[in-house]
């Protein structure tokens, strides 16, 4: 099951359920404007970044998102 993360990892934006947001393999995740801007790729594994998808509405009453913020030790590259 996904964490579904609530924050983007670069620029701390919130990022609720339903939001744009792109994670990789191992669930770093990303807003949509951060993940453009490093050409779609992952800086901390170099994988690529992909649309997280949507929980529908009923399942997150029952499957929450995390609560758990992940910050990078060092700013996010540029594309």
């Amino acid at each position: 099951m996904l964490d579904l993360r609530p924050h983007c990892e670069c620029c701390d934006a919130d990022l609720p359920p339903a939001a744009d947001a792109r994670i990789c393999s191992f669930e770093c995740t990303f807003c949509a404007p951060c993940a453009d801007a490093m050409a779609g790729r992952c800086p901390n594994c170099g994988g690529n970044l992909v649309p997280r998808p949507i929980r529908p509405p009923a399942a997150l009453a029952a499957y929450p998102p995390s609560a758990v913020r992940i910050h990078r030790q060092t700013p996010c590259p540029p594309a």
